[in-house]
């Protein structure tokens, strides 16, 4: 059963950076997608940020390109998203996802960590 613990969230200032982790566990990723997604206060989840585990091809959404970075540590089966250029309008709770490459829905969800941007 795959497992999916984030941590890192926090208190930080517009303009500030933070750095997410998703600690995997389970099975083997390497053939997996991972994502990011977040959840505002009376909004739905989107879409953050995905990587391949394979090759470690990175996609994101318009809203964080060129201000987040995601990548993976194959030693430690560890996903990770850094945050920089923070607005308030980033101010969510960050969710880790995994599907794997041959699926479109995320079927592994982690517990969240909330980000909070202050302006």
């Amino acid at each position: 059963q795959v497992q999916l613990v984030e941590s890192g969230g926090g208190l930080v200032q517009a303009g500030g950076s933070l750095r997410l982790s998703c600690a995997a566990s389970g099975r083997t990723f390497s053939s997996y997608v991972m994502g990011w997604f977040r959840q505002a206060p009376g909004k739905e989840r989107e879409f953050v940020a995905s990587i391949r585990w394979s090759n470690g091809n990175p996609y994101y959404a318009d809203s964080v390109k060129g201000r987040f970075t995601i990548s993976r540590d194959n030693a430690k089966n560890t996903v990770y998203l850094q945050m920089n250029s923070l607005k308030p309008e980033d101010t969510a709770v960050y969710y880790c996802a995994g599907r794997l490459t041959s699926l479109v829905n995320f079927r592994s969800w982690g517990q969240g960590t909330q980000v909070t941007v202050s302006s």
